[in-house]
């Protein structure tokens, strides 16, 4: 497994992580064996960053990762996140109080003393602009309950403005062959600063796998299926906001133009690693096969300046006009 430095952490870290959002909940069903097998098989592999969030089957996520860490001698960085308890979900309710107390929740999930990296988890866009709540996860690195944060952002405009704040480790944000706006400003500028990029929903919620058809269906529970439209939170964060019928459309176009020798999720996340801006990509997996497939990503061939060519066209005719200018 190759790594890259997470410059404020002051380590380096996988440039494949795990991605636990799936383990926790909504995402269908998912067995606490399974999991446990999938986080097992990410470390094995070299896995040595895993990003969770404190509303992921309400703690379940967190929970399972402390169990798992307990067992192994690795010490991974352990990213989680706050705020999405907050109901209703108002830059107001970003006190250092609350913060605290989803801290203190998240710590005891864990089983951990203090947090490696906390990440507000995709706030209001209004809490960018209230360098009080920056100033209370200062104090709160001060008192040693977290080591580190950052922030998760939906919009490449909100992670600029995270740039300004010397605090700021990381900024996570969706970026993949669907979705390439980060990569004109944003990227080049986190790089500039000294600010590691956090990289989710890199294969588009499984529609980058090229396993999906019109037919596919999804369980109740699971976001692909009842948060298209944006019904529970940012759509965006649901086949990275691309209508379906569009993308599965663009999907089929990239069989044509991507490696025939591999299978597409480990193209879609080669294709991310050839950013050197990228710190860190976190595909989840909900098995062992999964985990150790997504893993395997680092290892691949670079993909060559024909194929990233003909990607980026293939963005700028089909996908664009979606997503481009939304986030």
């Amino acid at each position: 497994m190759i790594t890259r430095e997470f410059p404020r952490l002051g380590r380096d870290v996988s440039e494949i992580g795990f991605g636990a959002w799936a383990i926790g909940g909504t995402w269908g069903e998912v067995s606490e064996e399974d999991a446990r097998a999938a986080l097992h098989a990410a470390l094995d592999a070299g896995v040595s960053f895993i990003d969770t969030a404190d509303v992921y089957g309400d703690g379940r996520s967190e929970k399972i990762i402390g169990a798992v860490l307990r067992d192994r001698a690795e010490t991974p960085v352990v990213a989680t996140k706050l705020g999405r308890r907050l109901d209703p979900h108002v830059a107001d309710g970003y006190t250092a109080a609350a913060m605290e107390g989803f801290i203190d929740r998240s710590l005891a999930n864990l089983g951990v003393d203090a947090l490696d990296l906390v990440q507000l988890h995709c706030p209001p866009t209004e809490v960018y602009y209230r360098p009080e709540v920056f100033g209370a996860l200062d104090d709160l690195v001060r008192r040693g309950k977290i080591r580190h944060y950052g922030v998760s952002v939906e919009k490449v405009e909100e992670g600029l403005k995270a740039l300004a704040y010397p605090g700021v480790a990381s900024v996570q944000i969706i970026y993949n062959m669907f979705r390439q706006r980060p990569a004109e400003l944003f990227l080049p500028q986190a790089r500039a600063a000294g600010v590691a990029v956090i990289v989710r929903v890199p294969l588009a919620s499984g529609l980058l796998t090229g396993k999906m058809t019109a037919g596919t269906t999804f369980a109740e529970d699971d976001h692909r299926a009842f948060n298209r439209d944006g019904a529970a939170f940012d759509r965006g964060e649901t086949f990275a906001g691309v209508p379906y019928d569009v993308a599965l459309e663009a999907v089929e176009e990239l069989r044509g133009i991507l490696p025939d020798n591999q299978p597409m999720a480990i193209s879609a996340l080669r294709w991310i690693l050839m950013t050197e801006a990228v710190t860190v990509a976190i595909p989840g997996a909900k098995s062992a096969d999964q985990a150790r497939a997504n893993a395997a990503a680092s290892e691949t061939p670079p993909l060559t300046p024909d194929v990233m060519e003909k990607i980026r066209a293939l963005y700028e005719t089909r996908i664009a006009p979606h997503v481009h200018q939304l986030w």
